[in-house]
């Protein structure tokens, strides 16, 4: 039925949306992605060479991914197909594989882009690995998921990874002009509203066109929107964030490190991005304990007394009251002194304890419950620390076989200066007693 409406020319007249209607038609009308499509860009120069190879293309939506496909196949001369791997199956696959060995028998290329190529699981990824290999098809996959993480080493090797980045304020800029040109009307916003419009579009360019009519629905003949207006049209697009994917990993690991960096703005505005885009805020509440022990650890103990007590307090409290003593635990964290020296010491422990398996330790500190014990001088000679001058008797410790071992060094930061200064005092007085 399709087909026969094409063929009547009544496809034409059916509504479009607004970003199908203003797909570019060729790479440099590309907008936001001139390292790819832009003179110097790496599609740009394949071409050139007359060689495009396999390709994944990995970036958020709305960023040109089939668009860019598309141009491709047009540039290439060869048969575009296009499939989504959420609706597709084995048997899709299969018929695809066949009739595009046919067109290559006939010195025809085939060009299969596969949208949300991570969908497919690990079998099915290897299912494209002979078709690839033989030429009968140059894929290109579309994910918005780390290629790294989502596909088989196998495919990877045999395609290369282009980036597409999210629109910038000037590429959606320009797709608003080009909108405007296209409908021969402007955009009824004032330039709060405009800007207001941009960030909500978020990077995505068919976000941007889509807001853009939602606009041009709501608008009275010579009506005007300012910013609030705005938001009351077109409510408020969710932020680009999967709790599952990679946002998730991207932003739990900006929080960390711009509190392990001591910088408090700028965690509080990763704190308020994860919260606005529905994270669950225990596990923000684990994170920053973790930041407590692993980052500041002794320079200030209070650090993991503060970060429990907020992960307690929202559980008291809920939200939306229980976010503020998260955020007061991010700024107590990212304002701490910072030590790893216990994080260090602690690892340091562990491949000692790996690499000399079951040592003994020395018999003077080992109980002697038995007659047979005490005799094999179990405890014997044994300092009780708390009767010796500064509660301090310097005895060894360690077993013999492996000798005293330094694995704890304060840093100086912090409440660990005192520690450094208590630990110095100690060798001195282990010294001297060594000394005598």
């Amino acid at each position: 039925m399709t087909d026969l409406f094409a063929a009547a020319g009544l496809e034409k007249d059916a509504p479009r949306p607004l970003a199908d209607r203003l797909r570019p038609h060729n790479l440099a009308d590309v907008a936001g992605q001139d390292h790819l499509t832009g003179p110097e860009g790496a599609l740009t120069r394949r071409l050139a060479s007359g060689s495009l190879g396999s390709l994944i293309f990995w970036g958020p939506p709305g960023t040109g991914k089939t668009t860019v496909a598309r141009l491709l196949a047009h540039e290439t001369k060869f048969t575009f197909v296009q499939i989504s791997a959420i609706f597709s199956g084995v048997a899709d696959l299969k018929k695809i594989f066949e009739e595009a060995r046919a067109r290559r028998a006939t010195g025809q290329g085939t060009l299969l882009f596969v949208d949300e190529v991570h969908r497919f699981n690990r079998a099915q990824q290897d299912g494209f690995l002979p078709v690839m290999e033989d030429g009968s098809i140059t894929l290109i996959g579309a994910t918005t998921e780390n290629p790294s993480f989502e596909l088989n080493a196998a495919l990877l090797s045999r395609a290369s990874v282009l980036i597409f980045r999210a629109l910038d304020a000037p590429a959606l800029e320009q797709m608003l002009a080009r909108a405007e040109a296209t409908e021969h009307k402007p955009l009824p916003l004032d330039p709060d509203a405009r800007a207001a419009l941009v960030r909500m579009a978020d990077g995505d360019g068919r976000a941007a066109l889509t807001l853009a009519e939602e606009v041009w629905r709501a608008a009275k003949p010579g009506e005007v929107f300012d910013a609030a207006a705005l938001s009351d049209i077109v409510q408020r697009r969710a932020p680009l964030y999967d709790k599952a994917q990679e946002g998730h990993y991207n932003l739990i690991s900006a929080l960390h490190k711009t509190v392990r960096g001591s910088d408090p703005d700028a965690a509080l505005y990763y704190l308020a991005r994860m919260l606005d885009a529905g994270e669950d805020p225990l596990f923000i509440a684990r994170r920053v304990v973790r930041m407590a022990v692993e980052d500041i650890g002794l320079a200030d103990p209070q650090a993991l007394v503060v970060a429990n007590a907020a992960k307690d307090a929202y559980d008291f409290l809920g939200s939306p009251e229980g976010e503020l003593a998260l955020a007061n635990a991010v700024i107590y964290v990212a304002t701490a002194p910072k030590s790893n020296a216990a994080y260090t010491a602690y690892k340091a422990a562990m491949r000692l304890a790996r690499e000399h398996g079951s040592l003994m330790p020395p018999k003077v500190i080992l109980n002697a419950p038995t007659k047979l014990m005490k005799s094999e001088g179990y405890g014997a000679a044994y300092a009780y620390d708390h009767d010796q001058p500064d509660a301090f008797s310097g005895q060894d410790y360690w077993p013999s076989a492996l000798g005293r071992q330094k694995l704890y060094s304060p840093t100086g930061r912090g409440f660990e200066q005192k520690l450094a200064e208590r630990l110095e005092h100690w060798a001195r007085l282990r010294a001297d007693k060594d000394r005598r």
